[in-house]
Formats: C-alpha cells, sequence, structure tokens
C-alpha cells in the first residue's frame, strides 16, 4: 500500500489513463447549463459540455465547489492509505482550495488517523495536473507526505501554461476584460494568448491568425526548454483534430519525453472558448 494518496480537481485535465495508472482521486467541479446542475467529468464529457455551450454561451455558468466532493475523495482514499495530498487549482482564481481545506478540517474527526495536506497549485489545467502527477510520481516511489509535497512544489516552480484562443470574445468571464471590449476584440478576430503566472491568469500577447498563434506558443516554449527533455500536455476545447495536429509539431520539433493530449475542462473553457489550444510544459533537470 503506498503511504501517500493523491487528490486533485477536475480542473486538473489528466487524462483517464494516467488517473488510473496513479491512482489519483479525481473531485469533479459544477457548472450549469440553464437550470441543469453538471459535474465535470462525471454527468457529461468535456465534448458534450461544449455542444452545450455552443448553442447558448449566456445559459452556461461556473458554480462554487462545495467540500461534499472532497469529503466523499478524501473518505475513498483515507481507507487505503494513511496521508493525502490534495493539489488545487489556483487560490486566486477559485475558492476551490478554500474548499478543500474546510473538507479537511470537517473529515479530521472521522479519519483521525489520516494526515491531509491541502497545496495551492497557483495554476489550471494539465499544468496544475502535471504538478498533482509529480506527487502521484513520487508517491508510487513510496515517498513520504513531506517528499511527496516537496516533488509537487518543485513542479509548481518549474511547470509553464500557454493558451492561444480562437476568440477573446468570452474572456470576460475571467474578470479581466470588460465585455463590451472582448465583443469589440472579437469582431477584429483578436486572437489572445495566454499564461499563468503567480496564480493568476494573465495576457501575454494577441495575434490575428491561428497559425501565427501557434507560431508563437511554439516559439516561447523553444526558448524555454530548448534542447532539453520536454514533459508536454496538449489541450483543447472542442479542436481535437488541431490539437493532433499540434501535438505532432511538438513532437517532431522537441525532445519530448512525455507527451499526451487532453480536454480542456468546461469550466475554463466557458472563458476561452471553443478552439482554444494550450500546452503546459516543463523541461526535465
Amino acid at each position: 500500500m503506498q503511504k501517500v494518496a493523491i487528490v486533485t480537481d477536475s480542473i486538473a485535465c489528466l487524462t483517464r489513463e494516467l488517473v488510473e495508472q496513479y491512482g489519483i482521486g479525481i473531485v469533479p467541479l459544477n457548472f450549469y447549463f440553464g437550470d441543469k446542475g453538471y459535474k465535470d467529468w462525471v454527468d457529461i464529457t468535456p465534448t458534450e459540455a461544449y455542444e452545450l455551450f455552443l448553442k447558448d454561451p449566456e445559459s452556461f455558468k461556473s458554480s462554487a465547489p462545495s467540500p461534499e466532493g472532497f469529503l466523499e475523495a478524501f473518505r475513498e482514499l483515507g481507507n487505503q492509505t494513511k496521508d493525502i495530498l490534495c493539489v488545487t487549482l489556483s487560490a486566486k482564481i477559485s475558492t476551490t482550495y478554500d474548499v478543500a481545506c474546510v473538507a479537511k478540517e470537517q473529515i479530521r474527526t472521522e479519519l483521525p488517523k489520516t494526515f491531509i495536506e491541502v497545496l495551492d497549485s497557483e495554476t489550471v489545467t494539465a499544468a496544475e495536473g502535471f504538478v498533482a502527477l509529480a506527487a502521484a510520481r513520487a508517491a508510487e516511489e513510496g515517498k513520504s507526505l513531506a517528499e511527496v509535497v516537496e516533488a509537487a512544489e518543485e513542479m509548481r516552480d518549474k511547470i509553464t501554461f500557454l493558451a492561444l484562443l480562437d476568440t477573446i470574445r468570452h474572456v470576460y468571464r475571467t474578470g479581466r476584460i470588460p465585455k463590451i471590449a472582448a465583443q469589440a476584440g472579437s469582431m477584429l478576430n483578436i486572437r489572445p494568448i495566454l499564461t499563468s503566472s503567480l496564480g493568476l491568469i494573465r495576457f501575454i500577447g494577441a495575434v490575428r491568425s491561428r497559425e501565427r498563434g501557434i507560431e508563437r506558443l511554439l516559439k516561447i516554449m523553444r526558448d524555454k526548454v530548448g534542447q532539453s527533455p520536454v514533459h508536454v500536455a496538449v489541450m483543447h476545447a472542442y479542436a481535437p483534430d488541431e490539437a493532433e495536429r499540434l501535438k505532432e509539431r511538438v513532437s517532431s520539433e522537441f525532445n519530448c519525453a512525455e507527451i499526451w493530449v487532453t480536454e480542456m475542462s468546461p469550466l475554463m473553457g466557458y472563458a476561452t472558448g471553443t478552439g482554444t489550444l494550450a500546452l503546459a510544459f516543463y523541461k526535465e533537470g
């Protein structure tokens, strides 16, 4: 039995294969379409969620998480191990970290012999996923909770997230720009490039064409990793064919030690819009 179990939220965009391989507990976050609520990756796939989104973007709403999902994950894993590390998306973007901490306190009397640590990944999407994976891989090696936390923190410091949006229309949902500015930018076919920094999503540029945007992403990645072995997650919001093409290009141009494709959680995609392509990566060493 592993000494440490890992829990993360559905924003981490980990593939089913990785979740099963490392036994990672996934807490689904919630969203609403109209009056109906959904659990991310449980009640509905990302593809199905994006199809709803395209029907009526204004009816798609995110929902504050509740402690119950974390309590369920802690109960399930608490019966299998004595220590749990829970990795959440950035506390500056969501209340998920705070909710996980509440759940940790609520379950203390129920699982008195289980020690739970909650870690703010300070990022989102598969960048958060790589932080959880670093923890899971350390746990698989039999390391202690302190060593697992250290592995996650080291990954947090070196992971990079980049995203190319196909439209600026929905970015007002991030709170970064006014709705009217997003609508005006959409009319001009402006495609923003985003990154995560210090726990926040930030604009780092804009392009007028998808091709130029992809070139910009790859240049930023090349400047950061050079020819070093690199671990990469390619993400998309309702653009699987383009994601596969981007994966093939990254594989051919970089020294990939690991590369996988995943769908962006619709809870991120509702603010980026469909057609978004994104990368999360880090170099070894």
